[in-house]
């Protein structure tokens, strides 16, 4: 029996809503759902990967402040004065978070001269300050009175901030000894008690371990 051409026509009226009918608000809202926790996930992500980087960054400017700090006072220290050179004089003094010492400097087609160089630790900054070389030594002992008592006027370097505290010990008469002791040994007349090397214990901060490094003293 066939169908009449109006029952047909009914019949694809009633079926045109349910093939075109759109997402319900329950779906939609479990769409937008599904796609917050995916942009919070994708948020925590970026953002870790930031902060490390951030970390990653920091350490590394840390590293390198250190590693060209470490490069300097080796260097100062390897051209540390001979203590012949300066009769009654110690050429360096060694302190909580301050070290002063006089070096060598050598400059092309000049006679060597000498020079007061300054390390200290003050509100969480390492620096670097040196004096003007000179031949004569009592204008060094003016110029070491001054940096001394940090009364000088030389420019001062940066060399590393974030630093809590700066130990230093000194190597003389066969053992390790506080800048103060090792000065007191040598101002006694002992021969022995002039130092040989040094002992640089430096603190940042955030850091559980120190980083420690030792220098020979007039290796050069």
């Amino acid at each position: 029996m066939r169908n009449s051409p109006a029952a047909t026509s009914g019949a694809c009226a009633a079926t045109l809503p349910a093939k075109h009918r759109g997402m319900t608000l329950i779906e939609l809202l479990v769409a937008i759902s599904v796609l917050a926790f995916i942009a919070v996930l994708g948020w925590r992500g970026l953002d870790s990967i930031v902060r490390a980087r951030i970390a990653l960054t920091g350490d590394l400017e840390q590293t390198r402040g250190m590693q060209l700090a470490f490069a300097q006072l080796q260097s100062d220290c390897a051209h540390l004065v001979d203590a012949a050179v300066l009769p009654d004089r110690m050429p360096l003094a060694a302190g909580q978070n301050r070290l002063t010492l006089v070096r060598t400097v050598f400059a092309y087609n000049q006679p060597s001269r000498l020079q007061v160089i300054a390390y200290r630790v003050k509100d969480g900054v390492l620096t670097r300050r040196e004096s003007a070389a000179t031949r004569d030594l009592t204008e060094l002992d003016a110029l070491w009175r001054a940096v001394a008592g940090d009364t000088d006027t030389g420019q001062t370097v940066v060399l590393q901030s974030g630093v809590d505290s700066l130990t230093l010990r000194l190597w003389a008469n066969g053992a390790w000894r506080l800048g103060a002791e090792t000065l007191l040994v040598a101002t006694a007349g002992i021969n022995a008690g002039i130092p040989t090397g040094l002992e640089v214990a430096l603190q940042l901060r955030g850091r559980d371990t120190k980083l420690l490094k030792i220098f020979l003293l007039g290796a050069a």
